[in-house]
């Protein structure tokens, strides 16, 4: 489920206001002072761990895609431990990868291990997440989601990576503007807080929880109608938060 008061406190440990990027702020201080700037945001993102819920219909949505043999990436701006611990506690043994996170190597390392405690028991997961390298920037540049589209094999024709087939799905400006400017079809998922993004023109579809996307793959993505309709989509979003099905976003 969003953490999003863990950016708050981000901020005030690195005594910055709310219109100033936390990772841009990082990375433009002089590099004696970067890491310990990290560690104060990994600390926070660390005691978060501790009351991470799974959003509702992860695991149904998972599973199907599973079945389907349909491949998963994640590209967040956390480090490495918050994206191991989801894995680990509600996740384990699904297949994920490329992973890409601001700290990238981190994740090899711990997936690393995580690969040699599953031979033990007779498994082994993809080895596609031990397929990747560090490189910045985060979202809201789609590198990430490049990155991801290249290793699956999606080109375009100069080699490099074409998003066009992949969807991208979050809750946040950042998700919706990496996977728009990529080329991917986006989903937003709504909540209290985020009900605004709906109307944006980087959002393509509105769903109210994850395994609302099962019915969406079952029939077609239909998301990106670009129509000359005008509906509000404001409102659409909240008809979704008070329990209707997903809805179609709007591009304008």
């Amino acid at each position: 489920m969003p953490q999003n008061w863990m950016f708050g406190q981000m901020r005030s440990a690195l005594e910055i206001p709310k219109n100033v990027d936390i990772l841009d702020h990082i990375h433009s201080l002089p590099s004696s002072e970067q890491d310990a700037a990290q560690e104060k945001i990994r600390a926070i993102e660390r005691s978060a761990m501790s009351s991470q819920e799974a959003q509702p219909g992860l695991v149904s949505l998972m599973e199907y895609l599973e079945t389907k043999k349909i491949p998963k990436g994640i590209c967040t701006r956390n480090f490495d431990a918050p994206v191991t611990h989801l894995l680990e506690k509600f996740l384990e043994g699904k297949e994920f990868g490329p992973i890409v996170t601001r700290e990238t190597r981190a994740v090899l390392f711990h997936r690393l291990l995580w690969c040699a405690t599953e031979r033990l028991d007779g498994r082994l997961l993809s080895t596609d997440v031990l397929i990747q390298l560090e490189f910045k920037p985060p979202k809201p540049n789609p590198a990430g989601i490049l990155h991801i589209a290249k290793t699956w094999g999606f080109l375009n024709n100069e080699g490099a990576g074409d998003a066009s087939q992949l969807i991208m799905v979050g809750d946040s400006i950042d998700d919706m503007t990496a996977g728009h400017t990529a080329g991917a079809a986006t989903v937003l998922l709504v909540n209290d807080v985020n009900a605004h993004l709906a109307e944006h023109e980087h959002t393509d579809l509105i769903v109210s929880r994850l395994d609302d996307l099962i019915e969406v793959l079952e029939k077609g993505f239909v998301g990106r109608i670009g129509s000359e309709e005008e509906n509000n989509t404001r409102e659409r979003a909240e008809h979704v938060l008070r329990g209707g099905r997903s809805e179609d976003g709007v591009r304008s």
